[in-house]
């Protein structure tokens, strides 16, 4: 398959730029394994579930991950953090005027920094005198909103840009699937049976990297950092032993639990992953996927159409466009049931 068969038409003005009022009063738009897309509320979410499956949350937590400051010449600079991978030392985006050169400094507040070397396209920051880069972020870090978003961060975003189980900080994006549910919702599932599992993907900005090649077999996946331990894996057994199904709150744990599954069995995992999921791929471990609407030409966008087939999925995302769903990471959600045809469309498109 190629990049242009995974464009769609979507009008601007349906990209939400702010989250609703509460966290379940979103859309959901139901797609079965069999017919065609429903439309429903989020709320009806228990409904579509059954006593004994298994819900797989993604519990990392968004870090205040933008930060602006300045270089010591003056000129203005802004910060993403990527990744910190020492109390002192972290990975960034860095966006200035000109780009900084090994040695150089930055200021943040009161907080100095040194750029170390470049890996990349990242920098290797230092924070100089000690400190703590979890620190530097709780002072000063904006909530790092996706591109899409066209408007500064507002008090509002550090509970709405994060789920209500976050617990590991590391991510400068938000599992997004995850911020419909609240803890009511949560109480209902848990009474009618429902089990959950957490596993950690830590999202990194490169989610909202473009494929820049039309063949995507020549397409280089960015990589995450994630952990699915011993008692997941325990879980997804259980569930399947009982005849229950594994179902994904987000691409982030389909991501986690399919690559913990690569060499065909489900085993603990913790490392960086790459893996790229498109049609042609074959699941192992997810039967339903709970997500929101991805962007047009994305690996994301990919991924959903490998799970519930492509001619599906983007005909589903034609019928969200013309029922005025909301779009992205704000936006309204999708649940998709893993089509028992969808092997034999993946195969058509090869």
């Amino acid at each position: 398959m190629q990049l242009s068969d995974f464009d769609y038409d979507l009008p601007e003005e349906l990209i939400a730029q702010r989250p609703c009022a509460r966290r379940g009063d979103s859309r959901l738009l139901h797609l079965p394994a069999n017919g065609e897309p429903v439309d429903r509320r989020f709320g009806e979410l228990p409904g579509l579930l059954r006593r004994g499956d298994l819900l797989v949350f993604n519990d990392t937590r968004v870090m205040p991950a933008r930060l602006y400051g300045r270089k010591v010449t003056g000129g203005q600079v802004e910060i993403l953090i990527e990744r910190v991978v020492g109390a002192d030392r972290a990975l960034a985006h860095v966006r200035a005027s000109k780009s900084p050169k090994p040695g150089g400094a930055l200021t943040i507040g009161e907080w100095r920094l040194r750029v170390i070397e470049r890996q990349e396209g990242l920098f290797l920051l230092q924070i100089e005198m000690g400190g703590d880069f979890h620190a530097l972020m709780a002072a000063h870090g904006h909530m790092p909103l996706p591109p899409y978003i066209r408007r500064e961060d507002a008090p509002e975003d550090e509970t709405r840009y994060q789920t209500v189980y976050a617990r590991r900080p590391g991510a400068v994006a938000a599992p997004t699937a995850g911020l419909h549910f609240d803890e009511a919702m949560l109480e209902r599932l848990e009474a009618m049976g429902v089990e959950t599992a957490r596993v950690t993907l830590h999202v990194g900005a490169g989610t909202f990297q473009p494929v820049r090649v039309e063949n995507l077999d020549e397409h280089v996946m960015h990589s995450e950092w994630l952990e699915v331990d011993e008692a997941v894996c325990e879980q997804v057994s259980q569930t399947r032993a009982r005849g229950g199904r594994v179902v994904a709150v987000g691409t982030t744990s389909v991501r986690s639990l399919e690559s913990a599954a690569a060499d065909g069995e489900l085993r603990p995992f913790r490392g960086d992953t790459r893996l790229f999921i498109r049609p042609g791929y074959r699941f192992r471990i997810v039967d339903v996927l709970l997500t929101n609407f991805h962007l047009p030409k994305s690996t994301l966008l990919m991924l959903v159409s490998a799970f519930a087939g492509h001619q599906r999925v983007m005909a589903a995302y034609r019928h969200a466009v013309a029922r005025r769903y909301r779009f992205y990471s704000y936006g309204d959600a999708m649940l998709l049931e893993r089509a028992a045809d969808a092997l034999t469309e993946r195969e058509r498109w090869r």
